[in-house]
């Protein structure tokens, strides 16, 4: 056997070989091989900072939304002539807003010595609830005092003397019923089709999809203003009514934007060794679409469906701007900007603090969509 040869002539006895090779084979002891560092691992698996404060953010409002029929809020449809126009206090939010800064600052450094200690995290736990406690005294402490001094005006009023604080946290409500409401629908319908379409491609595929080219083809804005007004047109539309109307029109608009991106998403991993393995053994084709495919092409929907619902609250703000969105007395933050748009010189507070809640509120939608789809490029990187 040490003296066959390859078809080509080569000679593959071993005692041709070099000798040098075996201490090149074993130069690399695994003693010297660089540990893996634990916590570098685990600082690429975590969401980040930015990502959890969109979280935090996002959360904040949807529990505010909730809970505000129970909060303790002024009526946002009651008016206070004496209060109109009045703008927030800022300076008891400014001196918070200083001390917020030393404790995280304070925390910054105190964390980073005590970490080089041997029980540094759990050193750096306790410094971390001690801080927070400490934060969230002072932010009771200011909150206190404001609504003490200014009738619990928080942010001030608007033109007509209802309180901003309370019809923006009422306005979130009818703003994230929009969004979600919307994008779920347009998610639900738009995805089964793209999942469909995708998946069993053929005369489905040929029906379906040109249907979805001439959708994206009409101006999205135009689509969902002309459905709004032809659903919800008259001033004796109630507010319930207005505000499904809207959600079906922006809903309408979003499926076949979902449905072409989850098509496409559905038609790489349609063709992955996994599915065609489960169809050389026997699985039925639904089987293999629901249990196999579907879950590999959830994360890319996720992804498009938070910028969706930044799309759709921006949106239902333009539906207002026309005078076809929510309408009083419900408040939504389109609604808000609305109404107090000719107010922007007299008492720019009103329009600037909406503006500002909504643009962070988008922002966070924004970035944690970029977080979802930077996580599944690099799951899919991996197979």
């Amino acid at each position: 056997m040490a003296s066959d040869h390859y078809p080509t002539g080569r000679d593959t006895s071993i005692t041709k070989l070099d000798p040098s090779l075996e201490v090149i084979a074993l130069a690399i002891d695994s003693d010297q091989l660089e540990p893996v560092d634990p916590d570098h691992v685990a600082r690429r698996s975590s969401l980040g900072v930015g990502a959890w404060l969109a979280i935090g953010w996002l959360t904040t409002l949807t529990t505010l939304a909730i809970l505000a029929p129970v909060l303790p809020l002024p009526d946002p449809n009651v008016s206070e002539p004496l209060l109109a126009r009045k703008g927030p206090a800022l300076m008891p939010w400014f001196v918070l807003l200083l001390v917020l800064a030393g404790l995280g600052i304070a925390y910054a450094v105190a964390s980073s010595i005590v970490k080089r200690s041997d029980s540094g995290a759990k050193t750096a736990q306790v410094l971390g609830v001690i801080f927070t406690v400490v934060a969230a005294v002072a932010v009771l402490v200011t909150l206190g005092l404001h609504v003490s001094a200014n009738q619990g005006s928080l942010l001030g009023a608007d033109s007509n003397g209802r309180d901003m604080l309370s019809r923006i946290i009422w306005g979130t409500r009818s703003s994230f019923i929009v969004g979600f409401g919307a994008v779920a629908f347009g998610l639900f319908i738009g995805g089964l089709l793209g999942l469909i379409t995708g998946f069993f491609r053929g005369k489905v595929d040929s029906v379906v999809t040109p249907l979805m080219n001439v959708l994206l083809a009409i101006p999205q804005f135009v689509l969902a203003l002309s459905l709004v007004t032809v659903l919800a047109s008259g001033d004796s539309t109630s507010s319930t009514r207005r505000l499904g109307v809207v959600v079906l029109g922006l809903g309408i608009v979003s499926i076949p934007i979902l449905g072409r991106i989850t098509r496409a998403n559905v038609l790489t991993w349609s063709e992955r060794e996994f599915v065609l393995a489960s169809r050389a053994m026997g699985a039925k084709p639904w089987r293999i679409m629901f249990r196999e495919v579907l879950p590999n092409v959830v994360p890319a929907m996720m992804s498009i469906a938070l910028l969706g619902v930044g799309i759709a609250i921006v949106a239902e703000g333009g539906l207002s701007l026309f005078g076809v969105g929510i309408q009083l007395p419900t408040p939504s933050w389109g609604n808000i900007i609305a109404v107090e748009r000719d107010t922007l010189k007299r008492a720019p507070h009103i329009i600037m603090i909406t503006v500002t809640v909504l643009f962070i509120t988008v922002l966070a939608l924004n970035y944690l969509a970029d977080v979802v789809s930077k996580r599944f490029e690099v799951r899919e990187s991996v197979l």
